[in-house]
């Protein structure tokens, strides 16, 4: 779903190892889980399966948690999802250049498998190795 056409009341999601409460602030300036660099950017999804690779890629210590957070200025189509493999947002992925409000967490979600999980791994760190690991950050 575009983000123009996203209705009012949607939850959005952010996958992260971060430890938050109701409340905090996620905001741009971070490094990137894929690229070594900070981000102008904040990502989030409409989608629970995007937010479980968020939480299971995520850099750090800890365990993968999944946040309900609600963008606190204007947000936008991620460009480094949309129309790409296939036409539109199917995704429902998201970025903005303000902070997200985190207003809950999911403690009942379930992770990829381990075979999913490393393919994922092996498959960004082969995009890592051949220099094609990148994030529009226009």
């Amino acid at each position: 779903m575009y983000a123009k056409d996203v209705p009012a009341g949607t939850v959005f999601y952010h996958g992260t190892k971060a430890s938050l409460r109701v409340g905090d602030l996620l905001s741009p300036g971070f490094q990137s889980n894929f690229v070594e660099r900070e981000l102008k950017h904040i990502y989030f999804s409409a989608t629970l399966e995007a937010a479980t690779w968020g939480a299971e890629l995520a850099k750090g210590e800890g365990r993968g948690r999944i946040y309900t957070v609600e963008p606190t200025g204007p947000f936008e189509d991620d460009p480094n999802l949309t129309d790409k493999r296939f036409p539109g947002n199917v995704t429902a992925s998201y970025r903005s250049a303000h902070p997200l409000r985190v207003t809950g967490e999911i403690k009942d979600w379930a992770g990829h498998s381990p075979e999913q999980l490393a393919q994922m791994k092996d498959n960004l760190e082969r995009l890592n190795q051949e220099g094609s690991a990148t994030i529009i950050e226009d």
